[in-house]
């Protein structure tokens, strides 16, 4: 296989390895450097000066329009390539006790804001499935009842799993006006699951997505792996026609990654060539077949309407987490709990935030606190990972300066190589921007992000 030299592929961002002194020789690399769904990454994030008040943190905020996320962090196995905050196997009383202290959260963070208005919500993990019908129930009834959430009129989002989406539980999601539903299946082909260490049978994926189909759902997202061992772009483009059985108005193309403490991170293998080789084909199948490319994992079917919550961008709007594991964000403030990859970390803070008691609900004590140029960085980075790109009207609006002034070396050199365009006010991502986006986005991160990333230590 050709690519790059093994030691790169356990790259989790420019923050832990020598970052490309410009473009050229970033181009010179790996496409494939860690996925940037989120700036500054988790592993930027420390314990906090001074313990923040959830009122004081909220205080100069805009609460019209938030965004709630609910973190489940529970799974019925662990992915070989999964590095989420997420237990596997919890044991039977755990997510119960879990439950009790989410609903102990609501309580302190709508006193806290208790004007706060969401205009979107998504409850994500882990899997929030893993929950039984009875409390999934129970985490809609806080949302409406507690945190105000008018959940119908509302685009939601909630993740699933073939091993855990049952008819009963589909039917508390569906009673609940649910417009998106999300299944990871990964692959379609029984050899490839297991090269993935994941122990489902094609036929629980299958029925699972029969099982949404036969219920109201406006929008049905399936995540698909390319760059599996033994896979090609045939295969690769087969599973995506497997897929297409369904209609799904959006598919998430995820590249494999393999990283530190995850089952698949202990492998070395340099195919870059093979991952690339995967994308394209499978990009190009979809455009064929009328999907629209929205970043450089989402395609949503022409014609359908947007769902923004799905690219988890959050610029302009604040972002309320709740649950072990979920960030919020405000303009100045990203506040999460203790971060872990490793199992006996993430056991060790679950057991640790589920004994907080009401006052350790009540504060931020951990995350990163962004000045102007951060804040402008991440702006920045969110707008050109997907193909709308950045409103150059926008940016001005809300910063009172000119993006192509405040990074016109960095700019300049992304339009010189050809990875994004101008069109009339509007800098977009051109498509080998957005297949070089994950190398392009950690690239950008400030000298700061990528010193405490480097300095973080994993457990």
């Amino acid at each position: 296989m050709t690519g790059v030299p093994p030691e790169l592929n356990r790259v989790r961002g420019y923050g832990r390895d020598p970052r490309p002194r410009d473009v050229a020789e970033l181009l010179q690399g790996s496409p494939f450097v860690a996925y940037a769904y989120a700036y500054p990454h988790k592993t930027a994030y420390r314990s906090l000066a001074r313990p923040r008040p959830l009122a004081e943190v909220w205080a100069g905020e805009d609460r019209r329009r938030l965004f709630l996320y609910v973190h489940v962090p529970f799974c019925a196995v662990r992915c070989g390539f999964c590095n989420l905050f997420t237990q596997k196997h919890p044991a039977a009383e755990l997510p119960g006790r879990w439950l009790e202290t989410l609903a102990r959260q609501i309580e302190a963070v709508r006193e806290a804001v208790p004007d706060a208005s969401f205009a979107r919500w998504a409850i994500g993990g882990g899997t929030p499935t893993l929950l039984d019908a009875a409390q999934l129930e129970r985490v809609f009834e806080l949302l409406a009842t507690r945190m105000k959430v008018d959940l119908g009129a509302r685009p939601g989002s909630v993740e699933t799993s073939p091993e855990t989406c049952s008819d009963e539980r589909l039917a508390v999601l569906e009673a609940r006006r649910t417009a998106r539903i999300s299944i990871g299946i990964q692959s379609f082909f029984e050899p490839e699951l297991r090269a993935l260490g994941r122990p489902q049978g094609v036929t629980l994926g299958e029925q699972a997505l029969d099982r949404i189909r036969e219920r109201k759902f406006e929008t049905l997202n399936i995540d698909l792996i390319y760059g599996i061992p033994g896979q090609t772009p045939g295969s690769f483009v087969a599973a995506i026609d497997r897929a297409l059985g369904w209609a799904p108005e959006q598919l998430y193309l995820y590249p494999l990654y393999q990283r530190p403490l995850t089952g698949l991170g202990r492998r070395e293998r340099s195919w870059d060539d093979e991952r690339l080789a995967c994308l394209r084909a499978g990009r190009d199948h979809l455009l064929a077949r009328g999907y629209t490319q929205v970043s450089m994992r989402m395609f949503r079917r022409g014609g359908e309407r947007a769902e923004p919550e799905v690219i988890y961008s959050c610029q302009a709007d604040g972002m309320i987490g709740l649950g072990v594991g979920a960030r919020s964000y405000t303009r100045t403030l990203h506040y999460s709990s203790d971060y872990a990859v490793g199992s006996a970390g993430i056991r060790e803070i679950i057991g640790s935030w589920i004994e907080r008691d009401d006052a350790q609900l009540r504060v931020a004590n951990y995350g990163i606190e962004l000045d102007g140029d951060e804040q402008r960085r991440r702006w920045l980075i969110q707008s050109l990972l997907v193909r709308d790109g950045l409103s150059l009207a926008a940016y001005r609006a809300r910063f009172a300066t000119e993006a192509l002034e405040d990074f016109a070396a960095e700019l300049g050199q992304l339009g010189d190589h050809g990875l994004i365009e101008r069109e009339e006010d509007r800098l977009r991502p051109t498509t080998t921007g957005l297949e070089w986006a994950d190398a392009i986005a950690p690239w950008l991160y400030s000298e700061a992000v990528q010193a405490a990333s480097r300095d973080f230590t994993l457990r």
